[in-house]
């Protein structure tokens, strides 16, 4: 049964730093596509630490959210609403998306974690949670949009998932998406790549998306690395790579390199649906 989506950008808050930094990024995005931003603080046993540690009383969360959010609409000229709950973290962030039927999430993240931890593993988890595309972000500052958007291409016929959102955000922003197909010595690995990747190319044709080629090369280092390097060369704003789904606890390398590459480039990172026809009509 297919979901009912709104165009509403969800960001969770701690109130720390990458957080801000994360509504911000949002912020700027939602402008650029007419969505609607909800920031979410879940009150939990964290929060009420910090609210003792700071001498604060429990009204002064919605105190705070009031007066991030007029320096918010003051400084971006944008509406920004907020939410409370009580509860567990994941959880009240997966009923969150369900209700308003968000259509994105954006996440902070970096080394030095809020009195949340809404950073490493924490990250990981919100990932997987929903079926909801998060676009992890770090301290890098964002401002003119996604002009550059690099697309590894694996064997996963899956991949083909992350098109709808590239259509997408490529025609909203007039990005050039730049494959990067995985080299595979195997013929059966090869031919499947062959076949995704042309698949693709053929679905940006029909939508008039921009886009350039580019294999990865044997003996390179690993593929995650090479996608990040190329990122990086290219001065690329944003990469994409889909979660699978199957490994809640446990993300591969690959996940982890690329959602925390050294160079803090955006990340968006696509749960995969199980589906056999309509993928591309999702969105």
């Amino acid at each position: 049964m297919k979901k009912n989506l709104n165009d509403i950008i969800l960001i969770p808050t701690d109130f720390s730093e990458v957080c801000e930094n994360a509504i911000e990024h949002g912020i700027t995005v939602a402008k650029i596509m007419n969505y609607r931003v909800f920031l979410l603080h879940v009150v939990n046993k964290e929060t009420n630490k910090y609210l003792e540690s700071e001498s604060l009383s429990r009204e002064s969360v919605s105190e705070i959210l009031d007066k991030k959010v007029l320096e918010y609409e003051k400084n971006f000229d944008f509406k920004v609403e907020y939410l409370i709950r009580n509860g567990n973290l994941f959880e009240k962030i997966e009923s969150v998306c369900e209700k308003l039927g968000v259509k994105l999430i954006i996440l902070g993240t970096h080394g030095k974690a809020g009195f949340q931890k809404l950073t490493g593993s924490y990250v990981l988890k919100v990932v997987s949670l929903t079926d909801t595309p998060t676009i992890v972000v770090q301290k890098r500052s964002f401002s003119e949009g996604y002009k550059k958007i690099v697309f590894p291409i694996t064997a996963q016929t899956q991949d083909r998932q992350k098109v709808v959102w590239a259509v997408n955000i490529a025609k909203t922003f007039d990005a050039t998406i730049h494959l990067i197909p995985k080299f595979e010595s195997e013929k059966y690995y090869k031919t499947r790549i062959m076949s995704v990747t042309k698949q693709i190319k053929n679905l940006f044709d029909e939508y008039g998306v921009k886009y350039v080629d580019k294999v990865s090369e044997p003996g390179a280092g690993n593929f995650a690395k090479q996608v990040i390097d190329y990122a990086v060369q290219n001065e690329a704003e944003l990469i994409m790579t889909l979660i699978n789904k199957d490994k809640v606890a446990f993300f591969s390398t690959w996940d982890e390199q690329i959602i925390y590459n050294s160079s803090q480039i955006p990340v968006i990172c696509i749960n995969p649906i199980e589906t056999k026809k309509g993928v591309w009509n999702r969105y």
